[in-house]
């Protein structure tokens, strides 16, 4: 006979107290975070404040290891762009925290409530010139993020010729590495979605679809515009 064991149900609702990411904080270092201009629960619905505070201090977890990485070494007084660029692939501490301290600046910095809708300025006619409207842009962008097997990002890139072209990389790799894998083209990215589960599984579980159509409502188009002008100074 199986014995039957009852399990007492929780009686007392467990509080979470959510942090300020205005204390968040890298060690020491050369490299430091993109500060958020809003609280953790900011992007609700799209985003839980629960997703936000932990991805947020992943991004910690990497910026924090990349200061480390290159604490005493020839990197240490590089930009992040000139590390990636030059970055030997093989060195997969260097590979790994570098791309995820960019790519996590980029995304936190292009994310913002009260977003979405479309692109402005010299932005927006690019994208229409090059992608043919943006519907076509948006449209090619999801389908691309949908078909992303496993960990990695999909991105809006400048190009070497200035044409704005769509790129998916793996795991924290980004088309600035010149001698990583790169589906689509190497270049400057000026917006991308991180597609790793700790971006999105705790609020969308296996609705990865939704995630990337909710993107679309948080992305700072005016940010992307700013970093769309700044690939000219380069």
């Amino acid at each position: 006979m199986t014995e039957v064991v009852e399990v007492p149900l929780p009686t007392v609702k467990e509080k979470i107290t959510l942090g300020n990411p205005n204390d968040v904080k890298a060690n020491e270092g050369s490299f430091q975070l993109e500060k958020l201009s809003f609280g953790y629960d900011a992007l609700s619905p799209e985003l839980s404040a629960l997703t936000m505070e932990s991805h947020y201090k992943n991004y910690l977890y990497y910026t924090n290891s990349l200061n480390k990485t290159v604490a005493g070494t020839d990197k240490e007084n590089l930009s992040i762009e000139d590390i990636l660029a030059k970055l030997d692939i093989n060195d997969l501490a260097l590979r790994n925290n570098a791309g995820g301290y960019y790519n996590h600046s980029l995304y936190f910095r292009t994310i913002a409530p009260k977003s979405g809708g479309e692109p402005i300025d010299t932005l927006a006619s690019k994208i229409n010139k090059d992608f043919g409207s943006f519907s076509n842009f948006k449209n090619t962008f999801k389908d691309a993020a949908n078909k992303q097997f496993g960990s990695g990002w999909v991105w809006l890139v400048v190009d070497k010729t200035g044409v704005l072209q769509l790129s998916t990389t793996q795991d924290q790799d980004n088309p600035l590495m010149t001698y990583a894998p790169v589906v689509g083209f190497h270049g400057t990215p000026i917006l991308g979605i991180d597609l790793w589960e700790h971006a999105y599984f705790m609020d969308y579980q296996y609705k990865k679809k939704k995630y990337i159509d909710d993107f679309f409502n948080i992305i700072s188009w005016e940010k992307v515009n700013e970093n769309y002008k700044a690939t000219f100074k380069k």
